[in-house]
């Protein structure tokens, strides 16, 4: 072995302790190989470089954002709530709602979105249902992780070995070219969680954990001790408010109502009124006040009253927010009334409460402003978000936990579902390259403000891309070294005797044995190209062997440092690192067993 291949292998084992002891970040190890590799000699600077300008960190930055884009749609939250929802009380119900939603949302974006959309959801189901919340988490991370294994775009490692086969010069996967044997690996996986997986974990975690994970709207609303009620009332045309902009209709001051939405007829978004806003017949008010001075409002204005359904409660949730803010000391609005200040035109919220001395104030309206007032507001969510950064004049102290459910842009959610149906669809019949599909969807959905650029751009996972560009001329400087051909012939002095299928058990555990201590990414990078000169090596397919890398690259079960995939819910399931040993090995072990009876079959190794 020459020199510079026992520099590569020492640069690999350097990378995995680093990123083993968890003490150094994985894209900082990814430049210290990147700069170990320019520094020796063993690739030039370019080649060093190469990997941020590789197709597959394109693809990955442009997925990302597409899950970003199905976030804010909403299309994964109703995804997640819609599953979750047939899943009633009954935990092995909830179990197989939550593995197939996780499985199958996580195929068309990042697992590790899927999780962070779906640990909220699953909380909240668990405390409704009273069941553990241990007992649904580590299950639904462990779908999400198996999603990778669904599409060709469903994780970073899927790309890398489909470059691999190319770069080999064999035809790369399709779209859905390994989805059954995903499909195959999630059935064994739900199966196990339902007679096994579950009784290793604990159950001692209720659903919400006993503690309170932060306050809801109506939390806040108490603390200013309301006695108000909300309602909606549709104008009629015979109604004096007919014509009147919210200031003049003078609601707070004749009936200790507030108009906190208007929802216009034929249009069911509700937006938060500014004082300029005029009424007309069929608007529907949400208002907020008094009960008794309420019916009065309704009687003499001519108001009827507006049946409101689950579905418009909740898209009324997801414009309509609210907030605790504190008047700042230094605040400009010291000194004058809310009327004076023209509060409601300039910051677009209403004023629900006042608090001063620990005090909830009644009639507030005239009263001049002092340092330390709290108000209790309502508006757009957008609105309160804009106070969050009014730093001079306020202190936002509390924000409700719907904050977390609210959908910025689901009006736009049939637009999203037609961009991933768009870039799915150019891909599966290869109208255009899979990395040109991305862009396109990514520039699509810009283009139709399902999200904007700066949202687009804070989506990217950064250090994620970074450790992709930085490992992947790992694989490069292997080859040339010769430290591919060393493994290769180690591998075939020890099992060229056996069967293809024995080389394939050997590819899938030197994969998911990388995965323990590198990132799955990292790993597939290493042992892709061995897989594909294994196979040439044998004279069979390289097919089943690069599914065996792409399927152990994602079957990362067995500790909670293996992928931000588990590792996000190690903290709201209360889980220590040998119940990923317990639950995850012998899952590990049946993934072995699905990939070696279906992948051949699929892909036989012969013809």
């Amino acid at each position: 072995m020459s020199a510079d291949a026992t520099f590569v292998f020492a640069l690999i084992a350097v990378a995995a302790v680093l990123m083993a002891s968890n003490r150094v970040r994985f894209d900082v190890v990814a430049l210290l190989v990147v700069l170990a590799l320019m520094l020796s000699g063993i690739l030039s600077v370019g080649e060093a470089l190469s990997g941020f300008g590789n197709p597959v960190v394109i693809m990955v930055a442009g997925l990302l954002v597409v899950g970003e884009m199905l976030d804010r749609t909403g299309v994964a939250r109703a995804v997640g709530d819609l599953i979750l929802k047939q899943g009633g009380t009954s935990e092995t119900k909830l179990l197989i709602a939550i593995m197939v939603g996780a499985g199958l949302l996580g195929a068309v974006m990042s697992s590790t979105a899927v999780v962070a959309i779906f640990i909220p959801i699953v909380l909240r189901i668990a405390a409704e249902t009273r069941l553990s919340a241990s007992r649904l988490l580590m299950p639904m991370s462990y779908a999400a992780l198996i999603s990778g294994m669904m599409t060709l775009i469903a994780t970073a490692p899927n790309l890398v070995v489909s470059e691999e086969l190319k770069a080999a010069g064999f035809e790369g996967f399709g779209f859905f070219g390994f989805t059954l044997v995903g499909l195959a690996i999630l059935l064994v996986a739900i199966v196990y969680v339902l007679l096994i997986g579950r009784r290793l974990l604990p159950a001692d975690v209720s659903a919400a954990n006993g503690e309170q994970r932060g306050r809801s709207l109506f939390d806040i609303w108490e603390d200013f001790r309301l006695e108000r009620v909300h309602e909606s009332f549709v104008i009629r045309p015979d109604s004096a408010l007919v014509g009147m902009t919210v200031a003049e209709a003078r609601l707070a001051q004749r009936y200790r109502t507030r108009i906190i939405g208007v929802m216009r007829a034929g249009d069911e978004r509700l937006a938060a009124p500014s004082a300029d806003v005029e009424l007309h017949a069929g608007d529907t008010l949400l208002l907020v006040g008094v009960d008794a001075d309420r019916e009065q409002l309704a009687t003499e204005q001519a108001l009827d009253p507006y049946p409101a359904s689950e579905r418009h409660k909740q898209r009324w949730l997801w414009e309509l927010g609210g907030a605790a803010v504190l008047i700042h000391p230094d605040s400009g609005l010291i000194g004058k009334s809310l009327r004076e200040a023209e509060f409601s035109s300039r910051y677009h919220v209403q004023v629900l409460g006042l608090r001063r001395a620990q005090a909830s104030l009644a009639d507030f309206e005239d009263m001049q402003l002092a340092a330390g007032d709290s108000l209790f507001v309502v508006g757009s969510w957008s609105s309160i978000r804009r106070l969050q950064s009014l730093h001079h004049d306020f202190v936002v102290l509390e924000v409700p936990t719907e904050q977390a459910e609210v959908v910025p842009a689901y009006r736009r959610m049939p637009v999203g579902l037609t961009i991933l149906a768009g870039m799915v669809l150019l891909t599966v019949f290869d109208v255009v390259p899979l990395v040109a599909a991305v862009i396109i969807a990514v520039l699509a959905a810009v283009a139709t403000r399902c999200l904007t650029m700066e949202d687009a751009y804070r989506s990217i996972h950064w250090s994620s891309l970074v450790l992709i560009a930085g490992m992947l001329p790992l694989a490069d400087a292997l080859e040339r070294t010769g430290g591919t051909d060393v493994v290769v012939n180690a591998l075939m002095s020890t099992f060229g005797d056996s069967s293809p299928l024995t080389m394939l058990s050997v590819i899938f555990f030197l994969t998911a044995g990388l995965g323990l201590v590198l990132s799955n990414t990292a790993s597939a990078v290493l042992v892709a190209p061995i897989a594909i000169y294994a196979a040439e090596a044998l004279g069979v397919s390289p097919y089943p062997f690069a599914i065996a890398v792409l399927i152990a690259a994602s079957a990362a079960f067995s500790t909670p440092v293996s992928t931000p995939v588990v590792t996000l819910v190690v903290e709201p399931g209360r889980y220590g690192f040998m119940s990923f040993v317990k639950v995850g090995v012998p899952l590990l072990l049946l993934t072995y067993v699905a990939t070696a009876v279906v992948a051949p079959l699929l892909f036989p190794f012969y013809g």
